[in-house]
Protein backbone atom coordinates (compact mmCIF):
# COMPACT_ATOMS: atom_id res chain seq x y z
CA UNK A 1 0.00 0.00 0.00
CA UNK A 2 2.88 2.38 0.67
CA UNK A 3 3.81 2.41 -3.09
CA UNK A 4 0.37 3.50 -4.33
CA UNK A 5 0.88 7.32 -4.00
CA UNK A 6 4.07 7.08 -6.08
CA UNK A 7 2.32 5.03 -8.75
CA UNK A 8 -0.54 7.51 -8.90
CA UNK A 9 1.91 10.40 -9.18
CA UNK A 10 3.74 8.73 -12.06
CA UNK A 11 0.45 8.14 -13.90
CA UNK A 12 -0.52 11.79 -13.53
CA UNK A 13 2.86 12.92 -14.80
CA UNK A 14 2.54 10.64 -17.83
CA UNK A 15 -0.75 12.28 -18.73
CA UNK A 16 0.84 15.72 -18.58
CA UNK A 17 3.85 14.91 -20.81
CA UNK A 18 3.14 15.30 -24.57
CA UNK A 19 3.44 12.08 -26.49
CA UNK A 20 5.76 11.76 -29.48
CA UNK A 21 3.94 11.46 -32.82
CA UNK A 22 3.94 7.98 -34.32
CA UNK A 23 5.51 9.36 -37.48
CA UNK A 24 7.58 12.31 -38.57
CA UNK A 25 5.72 15.06 -40.39
CA UNK A 26 5.75 14.50 -44.14
CA UNK A 27 7.92 16.91 -46.11
CA UNK A 28 6.23 19.54 -48.25
CA UNK A 29 7.19 18.19 -51.66
CA UNK A 30 4.97 20.25 -53.96
CA UNK A 31 5.05 23.99 -53.29
CA UNK A 32 3.83 25.77 -56.37
CA UNK A 33 1.89 28.62 -57.88
CA UNK A 34 -0.53 28.79 -60.73
CA UNK A 35 0.56 31.70 -62.94
CA UNK A 36 -1.89 33.85 -64.89
CA UNK A 37 0.52 36.18 -66.63
CA UNK A 38 -0.30 39.88 -66.84
CA UNK A 39 -3.54 39.51 -68.81
CA UNK A 40 -5.87 37.56 -66.52
CA UNK A 41 -4.90 34.02 -67.44
CA UNK A 42 -4.94 34.26 -71.23
CA UNK A 43 -1.19 34.60 -71.87
CA UNK A 44 -2.10 36.03 -75.26
CA UNK A 45 0.96 38.27 -75.64
CA UNK A 46 4.61 37.30 -75.86
CA UNK A 47 6.51 38.74 -72.90
CA UNK A 48 9.80 40.58 -72.81
CA UNK A 49 11.96 38.66 -70.33
CA UNK A 50 13.25 41.76 -68.55
CA UNK A 51 9.70 43.05 -68.10
CA UNK A 52 8.55 39.59 -66.98
CA UNK A 53 11.36 39.33 -64.44
CA UNK A 54 10.56 42.78 -63.06
CA UNK A 55 7.08 41.54 -62.14
CA UNK A 56 7.90 37.96 -61.17
CA UNK A 57 11.40 37.86 -59.74
CA UNK A 58 10.11 36.76 -56.32
CA UNK A 59 9.19 33.38 -57.79
CA UNK A 60 12.83 32.58 -58.53
CA UNK A 61 14.32 34.47 -55.57
CA UNK A 62 12.82 34.44 -52.06
CA UNK A 63 15.37 37.07 -51.04
CA UNK A 64 18.42 34.85 -50.66
CA UNK A 65 18.79 33.63 -54.22
CA UNK A 66 16.65 30.51 -53.78
CA UNK A 67 13.29 30.17 -55.58
CA UNK A 68 10.11 30.70 -53.56
CA UNK A 69 8.42 27.72 -55.27
CA UNK A 70 9.44 24.47 -56.93
CA UNK A 71 6.58 24.46 -59.45
CA UNK A 72 4.88 27.03 -61.69
CA UNK A 73 1.71 26.12 -63.63
CA UNK A 74 1.09 28.46 -66.57
CA UNK A 75 -2.67 28.98 -66.81
CA UNK A 76 -4.53 28.51 -69.19
CA UNK A 77 -4.40 26.70 -72.55
CA UNK A 78 -7.72 26.69 -74.44
CA UNK A 79 -8.57 23.02 -75.21
CA UNK A 80 -10.30 23.51 -78.56
CA UNK A 81 -7.46 25.65 -79.89
CA UNK A 82 -4.96 23.04 -78.73
CA UNK A 83 -6.93 20.31 -80.50
CA UNK A 84 -7.06 22.28 -83.75
CA UNK A 85 -3.49 23.66 -83.37
CA UNK A 86 -4.92 27.13 -83.92
CA UNK A 87 -2.75 30.10 -84.80
CA UNK A 88 -4.35 33.51 -84.33
CA UNK A 89 -3.63 36.88 -82.74
CA UNK A 90 -3.08 35.37 -79.29
CA UNK A 91 -2.25 31.73 -80.05
CA UNK A 92 0.60 29.93 -81.79
CA UNK A 93 -0.08 26.38 -82.95
CA UNK A 94 -2.64 25.86 -80.20
CA UNK A 95 -0.60 27.34 -77.34
CA UNK A 96 -1.05 30.87 -75.93
CA UNK A 97 1.52 33.20 -77.47
CA UNK A 98 2.95 34.14 -74.08
CA UNK A 99 3.76 30.57 -73.06
CA UNK A 100 7.09 30.57 -74.83
CA UNK A 101 10.17 28.42 -74.50
CA UNK A 102 11.94 31.43 -72.98
CA UNK A 103 9.34 31.77 -70.21
CA UNK A 104 9.58 28.06 -69.47
CA UNK A 105 13.38 28.27 -69.31
CA UNK A 106 13.18 31.34 -67.06
CA UNK A 107 11.89 28.95 -64.40
CA UNK A 108 13.49 25.62 -65.31
CA UNK A 109 16.98 27.13 -65.45
CA UNK A 110 16.52 27.85 -61.71
CA UNK A 111 15.31 24.34 -60.95
CA UNK A 112 11.61 25.22 -60.92
CA UNK A 113 9.36 22.67 -62.64
CA UNK A 114 6.85 24.05 -65.18
CA UNK A 115 3.46 22.72 -66.26
CA UNK A 116 0.75 24.02 -68.57
CA UNK A 117 -2.84 23.99 -67.35
CA UNK A 118 -5.47 23.11 -69.94
CA UNK A 119 -8.88 24.60 -69.25
CA UNK A 120 -9.99 26.64 -66.26
CA UNK A 121 -13.56 27.71 -65.60
CA UNK A 122 -13.58 30.05 -68.63
CA UNK A 123 -12.83 27.19 -71.00
CA UNK A 124 -15.29 24.60 -69.69
CA UNK A 125 -17.36 24.68 -72.88
CA UNK A 126 -14.17 24.41 -74.93
CA UNK A 127 -13.23 21.26 -73.00
CA UNK A 128 -16.67 19.79 -73.76
CA UNK A 129 -16.35 20.63 -77.45
CA UNK A 130 -12.79 19.31 -77.76
CA UNK A 131 -13.64 16.04 -76.02
CA UNK A 132 -16.68 15.60 -78.25
CA UNK A 133 -14.67 16.31 -81.41
CA UNK A 134 -11.53 14.21 -80.89
CA UNK A 135 -10.26 13.50 -77.37
CA UNK A 136 -7.52 11.18 -78.55
CA UNK A 137 -6.01 13.82 -80.81
CA UNK A 138 -6.29 16.38 -78.01
CA UNK A 139 -4.27 14.06 -75.78
CA UNK A 140 -1.67 13.50 -78.48
CA UNK A 141 -1.39 17.25 -79.12
CA UNK A 142 -0.96 17.93 -75.41
CA UNK A 143 1.75 15.28 -75.26
CA UNK A 144 3.56 16.85 -78.21
CA UNK A 145 3.50 20.30 -76.63
CA UNK A 146 4.75 18.86 -73.35
CA UNK A 147 7.66 17.16 -75.09
CA UNK A 148 8.52 20.23 -77.15
CA UNK A 149 8.57 22.65 -74.20
CA UNK A 150 9.78 20.25 -71.54
CA UNK A 151 6.75 20.72 -69.31
CA UNK A 152 4.04 18.70 -67.64
CA UNK A 153 0.30 19.03 -68.22
CA UNK A 154 -2.51 19.78 -65.78
CA UNK A 155 -6.13 18.89 -66.55
CA UNK A 156 -8.46 21.64 -65.32
CA UNK A 157 -11.85 20.49 -66.60
CA UNK A 158 -14.44 22.30 -64.50
CA UNK A 159 -17.64 20.75 -65.82
CA UNK A 160 -19.86 20.19 -62.80
CA UNK A 161 -22.81 18.75 -64.73
CA UNK A 162 -22.48 15.60 -66.83
CA UNK A 163 -18.77 15.88 -67.73
CA UNK A 164 -17.54 13.82 -70.67
CA UNK A 165 -15.66 11.19 -68.66
CA UNK A 166 -15.39 8.81 -71.62
CA UNK A 167 -13.72 11.53 -73.63
CA UNK A 168 -11.49 12.49 -70.73
CA UNK A 169 -10.41 8.87 -70.37
CA UNK A 170 -9.48 8.84 -74.07
CA UNK A 171 -7.49 12.06 -73.61
CA UNK A 172 -5.55 10.53 -70.71
CA UNK A 173 -5.00 7.24 -72.54
CA UNK A 174 -3.60 9.09 -75.56
CA UNK A 175 -1.30 11.24 -73.42
CA UNK A 176 -0.04 8.23 -71.50
CA UNK A 177 0.59 6.35 -74.74
CA UNK A 178 3.31 8.93 -75.42
CA UNK A 179 4.41 9.74 -71.87
CA UNK A 180 3.89 6.76 -69.53
CA UNK A 181 3.53 7.29 -65.81
CA UNK A 182 6.94 7.95 -64.25
CA UNK A 183 7.16 7.46 -60.49
CA UNK A 184 10.65 8.99 -60.42
CA UNK A 185 9.41 12.32 -61.72
CA UNK A 186 12.58 12.65 -63.77
CA UNK A 187 10.81 13.28 -67.09
CA UNK A 188 8.93 16.61 -67.01
CA UNK A 189 6.52 15.68 -69.81
CA UNK A 190 5.41 12.55 -67.93
CA UNK A 191 3.91 14.67 -65.13
CA UNK A 192 0.13 14.64 -65.69
CA UNK A 193 -2.18 15.96 -62.96
CA UNK A 194 -5.83 16.92 -62.50
CA UNK A 195 -7.68 19.61 -60.56
CA UNK A 196 -10.61 18.74 -58.33
CA UNK A 197 -12.74 20.94 -56.10
CA UNK A 198 -11.57 22.04 -52.65
CA UNK A 199 -13.69 19.22 -51.20
CA UNK A 200 -15.89 16.42 -52.50
CA UNK A 201 -19.11 18.37 -53.11
CA UNK A 202 -18.39 20.02 -56.47
CA UNK A 203 -17.08 18.45 -59.67
CA UNK A 204 -18.38 15.27 -58.08
CA UNK A 205 -18.34 13.06 -61.17
CA UNK A 206 -14.82 14.09 -62.15
CA UNK A 207 -13.62 13.70 -58.58
CA UNK A 208 -15.20 10.24 -58.25
CA UNK A 209 -13.67 9.01 -61.51
CA UNK A 210 -10.24 10.46 -60.76
CA UNK A 211 -10.15 9.04 -57.23
CA UNK A 212 -11.40 5.59 -58.22
CA UNK A 213 -9.43 5.04 -61.41
CA UNK A 214 -6.59 7.55 -61.92
CA UNK A 215 -5.19 8.37 -58.47
CA UNK A 216 -4.87 4.92 -56.94
CA UNK A 217 -1.58 4.15 -55.23
CA UNK A 218 -1.54 0.56 -56.50
CA UNK A 219 -2.10 1.46 -60.16
CA UNK A 220 -1.49 5.22 -60.65
CA UNK A 221 -2.42 6.86 -63.91
CA UNK A 222 -2.20 10.54 -62.93
CA UNK A 223 0.54 11.83 -60.66
CA UNK A 224 -1.73 13.69 -58.25
CA UNK A 225 -4.71 16.01 -57.92
CA UNK A 226 -4.88 19.61 -56.80
CA UNK A 227 -7.68 20.39 -54.37
CA UNK A 228 -8.45 23.81 -55.81
CA UNK A 229 -9.15 26.97 -53.85
CA UNK A 230 -12.53 27.60 -52.26
CA UNK A 231 -14.93 30.24 -53.59
CA UNK A 232 -13.12 32.78 -51.41
CA UNK A 233 -10.41 32.70 -48.75
CA UNK A 234 -11.65 31.19 -45.51
CA UNK A 235 -10.46 30.01 -42.10
CA UNK A 236 -7.89 27.29 -41.49
CA UNK A 237 -10.56 25.01 -40.03
CA UNK A 238 -12.82 25.42 -43.07
CA UNK A 239 -10.01 24.64 -45.50
CA UNK A 240 -8.97 21.59 -43.48
CA UNK A 241 -12.57 20.35 -43.43
CA UNK A 242 -12.69 20.53 -47.23
CA UNK A 243 -9.39 18.70 -47.65
CA UNK A 244 -10.46 16.03 -45.15
CA UNK A 245 -13.40 15.23 -47.43
CA UNK A 246 -10.98 13.95 -50.07
CA UNK A 247 -9.26 11.71 -47.53
CA UNK A 248 -12.56 10.37 -46.17
CA UNK A 249 -14.51 10.12 -49.43
CA UNK A 250 -18.29 10.31 -49.52
CA UNK A 251 -19.78 6.91 -48.80
CA UNK A 252 -23.27 8.43 -48.63
CA UNK A 253 -23.18 9.55 -52.27
CA UNK A 254 -24.75 7.29 -54.90
CA UNK A 255 -22.49 6.04 -56.28
CA UNK A 256 -20.01 6.76 -53.47
CA UNK A 257 -16.79 8.75 -53.82
CA UNK A 258 -13.93 6.58 -52.51
CA UNK A 259 -11.27 7.94 -50.17
CA UNK A 260 -8.14 9.50 -51.65
CA UNK A 261 -4.64 8.84 -50.35
CA UNK A 262 -3.11 11.95 -48.74
CA UNK A 263 -0.01 11.41 -50.91
CA UNK A 264 -2.14 11.87 -54.03
CA UNK A 265 -3.21 15.51 -53.66
CA UNK A 266 -2.15 19.04 -52.79
CA UNK A 267 -3.99 21.74 -50.84
CA UNK A 268 -4.97 24.95 -52.65
CA UNK A 269 -4.85 28.43 -51.09
CA UNK A 270 -5.30 31.95 -52.41
CA UNK A 271 -2.24 34.13 -52.63
CA UNK A 272 -4.05 36.95 -54.44
CA UNK A 273 -7.67 37.89 -53.81
CA UNK A 274 -9.49 41.22 -53.72
CA UNK A 275 -7.81 44.55 -53.09
CA UNK A 276 -5.99 43.85 -49.84
CA UNK A 277 -2.75 41.87 -49.53
CA UNK A 278 -3.20 38.36 -48.13
CA UNK A 279 -0.83 36.94 -45.50
CA UNK A 280 -0.25 34.03 -47.89
CA UNK A 281 1.66 36.56 -49.99
CA UNK A 282 3.06 38.95 -47.41
CA UNK A 283 3.34 37.39 -43.94
CA UNK A 284 3.96 33.69 -43.42
CA UNK A 285 3.62 34.02 -39.62
CA UNK A 286 -0.10 34.86 -39.94
CA UNK A 287 -0.81 32.90 -43.10
CA UNK A 288 -3.05 29.93 -43.74
CA UNK A 289 -0.13 27.88 -45.04
CA UNK A 290 1.37 28.20 -41.55
CA UNK A 291 -1.93 27.70 -39.69
CA UNK A 292 -2.71 24.54 -41.69
CA UNK A 293 0.85 23.27 -41.96
CA UNK A 294 0.75 20.74 -39.14
CA UNK A 295 -2.44 19.21 -40.51
CA UNK A 296 -1.22 19.15 -44.12
CA UNK A 297 2.01 17.39 -43.12
CA UNK A 298 0.34 14.91 -40.75
CA UNK A 299 -3.10 14.15 -42.23
CA UNK A 300 -3.64 10.43 -41.76
CA UNK A 301 -4.95 8.06 -44.45
CA UNK A 302 -8.56 6.98 -44.00
CA UNK A 303 -9.20 4.14 -46.38
CA UNK A 304 -6.58 4.83 -49.06
CA UNK A 305 -2.81 5.15 -48.94
CA UNK A 306 -0.35 4.16 -46.24
CA UNK A 307 1.59 7.36 -45.48
CA UNK A 308 0.43 10.49 -43.71
CA UNK A 309 0.55 14.01 -45.08
CA UNK A 310 -0.54 15.71 -48.27
CA UNK A 311 2.01 16.40 -50.99
CA UNK A 312 2.04 20.13 -50.24
CA UNK A 313 0.48 23.40 -51.38
CA UNK A 314 -0.59 25.16 -54.56
CA UNK A 315 -1.30 28.91 -54.58
CA UNK A 316 -3.76 30.82 -56.75
CA UNK A 317 -2.32 32.75 -58.49
CA UNK A 318 0.83 34.63 -59.48
CA UNK A 319 0.95 38.00 -61.25
CA UNK A 320 -2.55 39.07 -62.38
CA UNK A 321 -5.31 36.44 -62.08
CA UNK A 322 -8.21 38.89 -62.19
CA UNK A 323 -9.22 42.28 -63.53
CA UNK A 324 -9.96 43.12 -59.89
CA UNK A 325 -7.40 42.91 -57.12
CA UNK A 326 -3.74 43.51 -56.51
CA UNK A 327 -2.07 40.45 -57.96
CA UNK A 328 1.43 39.50 -56.85
CA UNK A 329 3.73 41.84 -58.72
CA UNK A 330 7.10 43.15 -57.57
CA UNK A 331 8.87 45.01 -55.98
CA UNK A 332 8.23 42.66 -53.06
CA UNK A 333 6.04 39.99 -54.64
CA UNK A 334 5.30 37.20 -52.17
CA UNK A 335 8.73 36.67 -50.64
CA UNK A 336 7.36 37.32 -47.16
CA UNK A 337 4.58 34.76 -47.49
CA UNK A 338 5.27 31.98 -49.96
CA UNK A 339 9.01 32.60 -49.97
CA UNK A 340 9.22 32.49 -46.18
CA UNK A 341 7.06 29.37 -46.21
CA UNK A 342 9.46 27.64 -48.56
CA UNK A 343 12.22 28.29 -46.03
CA UNK A 344 10.13 27.29 -43.01
CA UNK A 345 9.07 24.01 -44.62
CA UNK A 346 12.44 23.20 -46.13
CA UNK A 347 10.99 22.94 -49.63
CA UNK A 348 13.38 21.25 -52.03
CA UNK A 349 14.25 22.90 -55.34
CA UNK A 350 14.24 21.07 -57.72
CA UNK A 351 11.19 19.11 -56.63
CA UNK A 352 12.15 15.67 -55.28
CA UNK A 353 10.55 12.38 -56.37
CA UNK A 354 7.05 12.32 -54.89
CA UNK A 355 5.75 9.85 -52.33
CA UNK A 356 3.82 7.10 -54.05
CA UNK A 357 1.73 5.68 -51.23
Amino acid sequence: MRHRPLAVLLMLLALLVPTTPAHAAAPVQVYGAWHCGDDYCTWSTERDLAEFDAKNHWLIDRGDGRPSVNLVVLSFVEPLKLLRRTTDAGTVDGVPAGMTREIVQYFTSRGVRVMLSIGGITYTDAWDAALAENPTQLGLNAAAVAADLGVGIEIDYEQNTDPDLVGLQSFIDAYRSVHPYDATGSRPAARLTIDTAAGDRWLIDINRKATADWLRTDAPVLDYANAMVTARPSSASTHIAHWQEHIDGKSQFAPPVPPLAPAKFTAGLYVAYGRSPLPECTDFATSLQKATGDWVRNAAPHGAGTTAGLLGYMFWAAEKPSTRGLGTQEPDGCEGGIGAGATAYGVQVPMPPLRQS
